[in-house]
């Protein structure tokens, strides 16, 4: 399975290091490039903004949101939602 990971804070880079020791793809966003950095070096791929991390994910898409609740989360739905195609999930 290839999931995205936006959001790499001490959740969501354990989350994508578990993941890919179970032998799941990460493709890894977060707006620090040392997290997205540390990520892959232990195997991720890397994006540099959301839709790069959309880009780089085979269909249907699978991406897991782990940035703090409020506004910031809306923001990131939002924006993910016009980046994905019918049958793609956050």
């Amino acid at each position: 399975m290839s999931l995205g990971m936006v959001g790499l804070g001490r959740m969501g880079a354990n989350l994508s290091r578990r993941a890919m020791r179970d032998g799941h793809t990460v493709v890894a966003f977060d707006r620090s490039e040392d997290a997205v950095a540390s990520l892959v070096a232990d195997g991720a791929t890397g994006a540099a903004t959301r839709a790069e991390l959309v880009a780089a994910l085979p269909a249907p898409r699978t991406v897991w949101v782990m940035v703090p609740a409020g506004h910031i989360t809306e923001s990131v739905v939002a924006d993910l939602t016009a980046l994905l195609a019918p049958g793609d999930c956050i």
